[in-house]
């Protein structure tokens, strides 16, 4: 064991890994020699300090950027594919320091923090083979007196905000397009978890990126890090994934500017299960599409809606199931669900939980805060949850699965598209014309039939309404990063043979 009861390996990793500024290629302190700590949040203890960025780190970091830009979009795609090839490899080779580093800074247990660094290194191998197939196209206008010719260029220098709950996942799936592309880029990652994001970069450079085109900096003040970026008249882009409040702010600062950009926001799931589904499949998805990373996902199951028929079973199944959960720190064996991010995130659990207790709901479950360090709070179901209730409208971001009963196929799509969110639904029906029908109808940007989980690296991630505008991943996630030109081309009409 090392010092302050932290095992070997774990103070070793935390020691090893970077914990300045990323800038121009280079590990820098902060300007100001400022520093912040970074919370194990399953025992409330300070892991080590980082650099704390301020105004001039970011505008050192930007001219970085900058400075890389037109050689990084000169580099031939295939150069660039190799270099994302190379970057997914190196990440699959640090998956167990990766996994290890995820699970100290932000609590998920190792199983879970394992699959993101598989999901997360999918994002690099899927834009490395998207970097050589960015096309344009060539035609006769329909007057035939010139030539159209179109061509995707890289859109420039890109801000890319990234969130706590997915540290590495988040980052490669903005990092891994606009590499791409040929975007340079300044990356600001949540200060709860930026050692994920140091120890990427330092993958990324030794996979060869150049200096310059990707940096790093960590920061306790990203209102004014951010801005001090988002103000700058070379800027060309902001992805930002994170809060809708947060996001409509980025988004009026970035309409100032005209600047792209994508938002992937806040979400409010609505998991369906219809009167003919498979009642113990429903359950397992269930377990995955609530519990996956705490429930600290944006993707998370946020309303369980059930059928009339099948509500006692699926409710008593479910609770069964989450009690039996085990709740601890990441690192032990068979732990299956971790901490949550902060005493503030626990607080707002707690608050969602006793509001639907004093309105009526019945806890069938947990129900509070465990003792004790770290900021545990025990798996919930919650049963007799109203449309009105809080629980219902707010994103939970925690192990709390609120149940509610509908009775035709019609009440059911009018509660689920009953909140200002749309990124994800699920929907459990056997029937395929049912299937269809219900999936046309749910307002959102990504629905899950039969199953508990959406993410892809091949498939466009993003939502509808207040969950954001953009798409992340799959065809459609290079698009975010490339501005089309037309070019004509005068070409008259020739009396120039074209067989001999």
């Amino acid at each position: 064991m090392g010092g302050g009861g932290v095992p070997e390996r774990e103070g070793a990793l935390v020691a090893t890994t970077p914990k300045e500024l990323f800038i121009g290629g280079s590990w820098v302190p902060a300007r100001a020699g400022r520093r912040f700590g970074v919370e194990d949040p399953a025992r409330g203890e300070v892991l080590c300090d980082v650099a704390d960025a301020g105004v001039d780190d970011a505008q050192a970091a930007f001219d970085a950027a900058c400075r890389a830009q037109d050689g990084w979009a000169a580099t031939p795609p295939r150069e660039r594919s190799e270099i994302l090839r190379a970057g997914f490899a190196g990440v699959t080779a640090a998956s167990d320091d990766l996994a290890l580093l995820m699970t100290l800074e932000m609590g998920k247990p190792l199983a879970d923090a394992r699959a993101e660094v598989a999901y997360g290194a999918d994002f690099l191998r899927w834009f490395s083979e998207e970097a050589v197939r960015i096309d344009g196209r060539y035609n006769i206008a329909p007057d035939g007196g010139s030539r159209i010719v179109t061509m995707r260029q890289p859109v420039g220098p890109c801000l890319l905000v990234t969130p706590w709950n997915f540290p590495l996942a988040m980052g490669t799936r903005k990092i891994a397009p606009a590499l791409a592309a040929g975007c340079t880029m300044v990356v600001k990652p949540a200060h709860q978890t930026p050692l994920t994001t140091l120890a990427l970069a330092k993958i990324l450079a030794a996979a060869g990126v150049p200096e310059g085109v990707v940096n790093v900096v960590t920061t306790t003040s990203p209102a004014e890090v951010a801005g001090a970026i988002l103000g700058d008249e070379r800027l060309a882009k902001v992805s930002f994934t994170g809060s809708t409040a947060v996001g409509a702010q980025l988004a009026e600062s970035a309409g100032r500017h005209i600047l792209r950009v994508s938002l992937e926001l806040g979400g409010n799931a609505p998991f369906l299960v219809f009167d003919d589904a498979d009642l113990d499949a429903a359950v397992d998805a269930a377990l995955v599409a609530k519990m996956r990373n705490m429930g600290e996902a944006c993707t998370a199951a946020n309303r369980f809606l059930v059928q009339s028929p099948l509500l006692d079973a699926f409710t008593e199944r479910l609770t069964a199931r989450m009690a039996a959960l085990r709740v601890g720190r990441g690192t032990d064996p068979g732990v299956e669900v971790g901490p949550l991010i902060d005493e503030r995130q626990r607080a707002k659990v707690a608050r969602l939980v006793d509001g639907a207790r004093d309105e009526g709901a019945s806890v069938l479950c947990g129900g509070r805060a465990l003792e004790g360090a770290g900021y545990f709070y025990a798996p919930t179901v919650l049963s007799g949850v109203g449309p009105e209730s809080a629980v219902a409208n707010e994103e939970i971001f925690g192990p709390v699965a609120p149940v509610t009963g509908f009775g035709s196929d019609a009440e059911g799509i009018a509660l689920a598209n009953r909140t200002e969110h749309g990124l994800v639904a699920y929907a459990f029906v056997r029937d395929v014309e049912r299937a269809l029908r219900i999936a046309e109808s749910l307002a959102c940007g990504m629905v899950g039939v039969n199953r508990g989980l959406v993410s892809n690296a091949a498939a466009p991630f993003g939502g509808v309404k207040r969950s954001g505008i953009g798409r992340e991943g799959g065809h459609e996630g290079i698009e975010e990063y490339v501005s089309v030109k037309y070019v004509a081309i005068d070409r008259p009409s020739s009396d120039l043979p074209r067989w001999s």
